[in-house]
């Protein structure tokens, strides 16, 4: 995608997004056979509902409808969230990520080699984390600096640590009732 194509792209899509109180993440064209692909990643702290991004759509739609800014040729726009496997690049991915398990390749001057740790809290220079114990031993914690991570991902947790305090799977009042009634039966 040309620059000044990108360009384009991000002046028309972004007011469109932002009006959604979302932030644009990107926006990327790429061939697809005899067409292109532009997809738009948009992203919000929580979350994006499925009818917001059918909503983006449309109205991104409409206003490509209007302009020559895809040039000639057929294209398929697709506007989505980031994927659990997202990279955490901004200062606002790791705001989101706070109370997730994460996945931290560390910069040669922090001594290389891969961390997992829980974040607890973030601020302008880093990060406090929980590092999980191993093998029965207590969870520690650690302060890791952003100059010192390479790279970052939010590990899948099928069993995730719950962060609101309460017991159970869930703090609402139809799964407790769900779950009474399935007691009751078994």
């Amino acid at each position: 995608m040309s620059t000044t194509q990108s360009e384009r792209l991000r002046g028309l899509v972004e007011p469109l997004v932002s009006s959604k109180d979302l932030d644009l993440e990107e926006i990327t064209v790429t061939p697809a056979g005899k067409r292109r692909v532009l997809r738009i990643v948009v992203d919000a702290d929580d979350g994006v509902q499925l009818d917001t991004c059918a909503e983006l759509s449309r109205e991104i739609s409409e206003q490509l409808d209007t302009t020559d800014v895809m040039g000639p040729g057929e294209y398929v726009l697709e506007v989505t969230s980031p994927g659990a496997d997202r990279p955490l690049t901004a200062h606002r991915h790791y705001v989101r990520a706070t109370g997730r398990l994460v996945k931290f390749r560390l910069t040669a001057q922090a001594g290389s080699g891969e961390l997992v740790a829980r974040i607890l809290e973030v601020d302008e220079d880093g990060l406090d984390l929980e590092v999980p114990g191993v093998k029965g031993r207590k969870p520690t914690a650690r302060r890791l600096p952003f100059a010192d991570i390479d790279r970052a991902r939010v590990e899948v947790e099928f069993n995730r640590k719950d962060t609101t305090g309460k017991s159970g799977k869930s703090g609402n009042a139809d799964n407790a009732d769900n779950n009474t009634k399935n007691e009751e039966e078994a």
